[in-house]
This record gives C-alpha cells, sequence and structure tokens, in this order.
C-alpha cells in the first residue's frame, strides 16, 4: 500500500487497465521530479514564469497520483503567475519539493522504475 501517493484516481483513469498505470507511473518519474528542480531553482531566483510554468504543468499529476500537496502547489503556482514578489512561498514549496521525492522513491520502488 503506498504511503506517499494513491492510485485510486490512476486506477479509475486507467480503467484498471495495469499497463496503462504503469505507463502513468513512468510519465509520473519522468516529468515530475524534473519540473520540481524548476521549481526548486526558480522560486529563490524570482523567476516568476519559470515558477508558474513548471508548477501549473504538475498540478495535473499531483492531483491525479494524490500526494496531499495541491494546495501548497496552487500558492507556489499563484506566487509565480501574479508575480507576488511581497510573499514568501518557501514552506509551501518544500512540502510540494519533499511530497514529490517521497512519491518519486516510491513509485520507482514499487513500479520498479
Amino acid at each position: 500500500m503506498p504511503q506517499h501517493y494513491k492510485l485510486d484516481r490512476v486506477r479509475e483513469m486507467a480503467d484498471n487497465d495495469e499497463d496503462f498505470v504503469m505507463a502513468l507511473a513512468a510519465a509520473f518519474i519522468e516529468e515530475v521530479p524534473a519540473d520540481a528542480e524548476r521549481l526548486r531553482v526558480a522560486v529563490p531566483e524570482g523567476d516568476f514564469y519559470e515558477t508558474y510554468q513548471a508548477a501549473h504543468k504538475m498540478k495535473p499529476t499531483i492531483e491525479l497520483f494524490e500526494l496531499g500537496v495541491y494546495d501548497e502547489l496552487i500558492v507556489v503556482q499563484d506566487w509565480g503567475k501574479f508575480e507576488q514578489s511581497d510573499k514568501n512561498v518557501d514552506e509551501e514549496l518544500q512540502k510540494v519539493i519533499t511530497a514529490v521525492e517521497n512519491a518519486t522513491n516510491e513509485i520507482k520502488s514499487d513500479f520498479g522504475l
């Protein structure tokens, strides 16, 4: 039983086609850690555009795999979208990064990726 992600929505979307579930897990591993790294660099640099682009791209997958940090990701996305230079999103960013790292490690292990 996964601890850092959930497959309920994934399996529903895949109509319990385990090959498709595997493909979605592989796509998660390929895309989400790279986008999280983009956030890790963009936020401290104050790169609003890159922050918005990376966070926006991550949203559907973070929600699909139910990482539990969707609201925090929205805060980070909106920081970039609305160029909220007076706001500190370090705490939300760290929660997103940690959730992605934990889920990535667990998905790799669970799916042999």
